[in-house]
């Protein structure tokens, strides 16, 4: 019974310390008005590591040192464009969600449009191909289970 009761005993303490690494650990805010400020903006920012996460949703190690960083700035006076330019300079404007439109983001901006016309371009040249090559789509005959 002993074994038992180790084992669990030290599954029991791998799991807690699993779920305190998860935690995301409470700031210490000033007032509510500074909490909404500070989710706010990690939720424009982008973690760099999940990409589709938020700084404010993500759990990875980057984004937490990130929303610490966040908060320092915001402990220190600086207001959310300053923060924002500050993490830009360091990441590029990929660490924004909605990055400005300048050369530098035209593939950020206009990549997914160009990848979904290329497709279209594939599928008309590919029906242009099939209804000059002389190939017929026609439906296939109806089974009526009359074979039998």
């Amino acid at each position: 019974m002993r074994p038992l009761l180790q084992w669990l005993l030290v599954a029991g303490l791998t799991f807690a310390g699993i779920a305190h690494s998860q935690a995301i650990e409470p700031l210490p805010f000033k007032n509510h008005a500074e909490e909404v400020r500070f989710q706010h903006l990690t939720g424009q920012l982008r973690c760099l590591v999940c990409q589709n996460e938020s700084l404010a949703d993500s759990n990875a190690e980057l984004a937490r040192d990130l929303r610490l960083d966040v908060f320092q700035q915001m402990q220190h006076g600086k207001s959310d464009a300053q923060i924002k330019q500050y993490l830009v300079a360091r990441y590029s404007d990929f660490v924004l969600y909605d990055p400005p439109l300048k050369p530098d983001t035209w593939l950020l901006w206009f990549g997914p449009l160009l990848i979904l016309f290329g497709g279209a371009v594939v599928v008309a040249v590919a029906i242009r191909k099939r209804n000059r090559d002389g190939v017929s789509v026609e439906a296939p005959p109806i089974d009526n289970g009359d074979d039998w």
